[in-house]
């Protein structure tokens, strides 16, 4: 003799047997999920980035035109995956340099990372000849929105420190002009990007490029190949040279 259920019983039934699959799904792919997206294993911690930024940025290597108008910087870190690791600046506070070049070095980062390869280095510098009307990347600017949610939320206060409310989070985005490279281990590894803003882009780019041979992390495929080039990328003030070194 069968016995019928009731709705309620039939109703806690299901309830509990979804919890039970959230629950098994959740913890199997919720670690990888993490482990994959959130590493910045390999990456400079906030504090190694923040003194780079600041070495490269006051450093005599670069005067007159190529160090644009001495502003003070920001700086971010995104890892493989378009994670960003760490985001810090030069000045006093968050107001002594561009508030808007905080979200344009994360967009750099991103973009340096996002079309740069073992076998192909690309700096946003690059990028530039690239995307103008006719050239063989027109549009590419916009084809990955930056994330707007998790460009501004947050405090402000904490942007540029240690727990800055992009940190762990995909920022997206692509920027098209100097300041942006990939970063390199030996053997040409890949493990992310850098990007820098708050002066000049050809600037931006000088400091950066210095940032990563600071970091040992300017390892990449061809010495020089990722390199702005003028006129390829314009001259910002007039006057600029390409930086030495890798």
């Amino acid at each position: 003799m069968r016995r019928r259920i009731s709705t309620a019983a039939a109703t806690a039934l299901v309830t509990a047997m979804t919890a039970v699959a959230i629950g098994v799904i959740g913890s199997t792919s919720a670690p990888l999920r993490a482990e994959s997206d959130n590493s910045c294993a390999g990456l400079p911690t906030y504090t190694e980035l923040k003194q780079k930024l600041i070495e490269a940025s006051f450093s005599t290597n670069y005067t007159g035109t190529n160090r644009g108008f001495g502003n003070n910087m920001w700086a971010t870190i995104v890892n493989r995956d378009g994670v960003v690791c760490a985001v810090a600046f030069t000045g006093s506070d968050r107001g002594a340099q561009w508030p808007g070049s905080r979200v344009i070095s994360a967009q750099k980062a991103n973009t340096a990372n996002a079309f740069t390869l073992a076998t192909l280095a690309l700096s946003t510098a690059n990028l530039y000849p690239l995307v103008q009307p006719g050239a063989s990347l027109f549009g590419l600017q916009d084809s990955n929105p930056v994330s707007t949610d998790v460009a501004y939320k947050g405090p402000s206060s904490n942007y540029g420190q240690p727990n800055d409310p992009m940190v762990g989070s995909k920022i997206g985005g692509v920027n098209v002009f100097g300041g942006g490279v990939g970063l390199y281990t030996a053997g040409s590894k890949v493990i992310g990007g850098l990007g820098v803003s708050g002066d000049t882009s050809c600037a931006d780019h000088n400091i950066a490029w210095t940032m990563r041979q600071l970091l040992d992390l300017n390892h990449t495929p061809s010495a020089g190949g990722d390199n702005i080039s003028y006129p390829a990328h314009p001259k910002c003030l007039g006057g600029e040279t390409p930086p030495a070194g890798q």
